[in-house]
């Protein structure tokens, strides 16, 4: 670990900014069509439990990153490849979100760019922010999380007042029942992008206040639930479900759709800025969690070191898994879900806390 610390508030930041992240692009739990709003919530609740299980590592192991404790719960041996293959995981997360910003920006204003220059650009600006360390990312985002929340009030206001907005888009509501979107919620918006908080269990050691990540992380969690909620609504009021089914970007058309006062239009460059800084700030946790974990699985004194490696590596991996945006998109959201996340996010976790739990019994019978 690098002799860092953050506070509860950039903690509270860095977990919203990193929940929203891609989260944004996509039509999330979509397949509940007019209720797809209502699965967001309910996956929300998931994520509560989903943070609750690192945090109930997090408490037993409090001054050392999971690379470390794992070793300690399962053996030394076992513990290290356990840790490896998350280490793995990392950096394919991070791939996958460096290829969601890449298809966008291919898509909306680079179309005669190849992806793997737009890759490239974004990686150099991670590389460098990772190598300044854990402090210089939270201050990072402390500055942009003011400006992303200012352009989403004003980007509200302007879809109000551009009369966009059609609520009866969101009716009939739980036209099918309620199981449908419970369904839905736990097959796939658990997973993203509530379950993917499992990343901040590499950052929480650098708390200056242990006693608040509790708090800290399930207010994030919330927030970000609230506004994947709302931009969901908006989504559906303004485009309708069927429209929603067959874009790629939503959030992106919604904000196309802005005309006031026939002047105010082709406000879409402020969309593509704030989803590149989430995806940025997503990335970066990613990428920064597999680097110091690698650097303390393998004793390493330099973790920057392992920087420009790393970039390379993601950014292979971040072309090479799809053909294309819809291959990408797919696997990311049913493949990886049921084969990926699930295991890795949920299972081996809650297996980790149960073993954490027997150990810590009976080291205080013992005593």
């Amino acid at each position: 670990m690098e002799p860092a610390k953050i506070s509860s508030y950039q903690l509270f930041v860095l977990i919203i900014m990193f929940e929203l992240g891609s989260a944004l692009l996509f039509p999330i739990g979509i397949k509940a069509k007019q209720d797809a709003w209502i699965a967001i919530l309910i996956a929300m609740l998931g994520g509560f439990c989903i943070f609750l299980l690192y945090y109930g590592l997090y408490r037993y192991y409090p001054d050392v990153l999971p690379t470390t404790y794992v070793q300690k719960i399962i053996g030394k041996v076992p513990g290290r490849i356990l840790a490896l293959f998350y280490m793995l995981f990392f950096l394919y997360l991070a791939a996958r979100v460096l290829r969601d910003l890449g298809e966008m920006l291919t898509m909306v204003g680079y179309s005669s760019t190849p992806i793997v220059i737009n890759h490239f650009l974004l990686i150099i600006i991670v590389v460098y922010t990772v190598r300044k360390g854990v402090e210089v990312i939270a201050r990072s985002g402390e500055l942009f999380f003011a400006f992303i929340y200012f352009l989403a009030i004003i980007g509200f206001i302007l879809i109000i007042s551009s009369d966009l907005i059609h609520l009866s888009n969101l009716k009939p509501i739980l036209e099918n029942g309620i199981y449908p979107v419970i369904k839905v919620a736990a097959g796939e918006v658990l997973f993203f992008p509530f379950g993917e908080i499992f990343a901040f269990s590499m950052i929480l050691p650098y708390l200056n206040k242990p006693q608040k990540a509790k708090t800290a992380g399930l207010l994030a969690i919330a927030l970000s639930g609230i506004n994947l909620t709302i931009s969901m609504v908006v989504n559906i009021s303004v485009l309708s479900v069927s429209t929603l089914e067959r874009t790629q970007f939503p959030l992106l058309n919604t904000i196309q759709s802005i005309e006031l006062a026939e002047f105010l239009e082709r406000l879409d460059i402020f969309f593509m800025l704030a989803l590149i800084i989430l995806g940025f700030f997503k990335i970066v946790i990613y990428f920064y969690a597999a680097i110091i974990g690698t650097a303390d699985l393998f004793n390493l004194p330099e973790p920057a070191r392992l920087a420009l490696p790393y970039g390379f590596i993601v950014i292979f991996i971040s072309i090479v898994t799809a053909n294309n945006a819809l291959e990408h998109l797919k696997e990311g959201l049913f493949v990886a879900s049921l084969y990926i996340h699930f295991p890795f996010q949920i299972v081996i976790p809650s297996l980790l806390l149960l073993i954490a739990f027997f150990k810590n019994r009976k080291k205080k019978k013992a005593s």
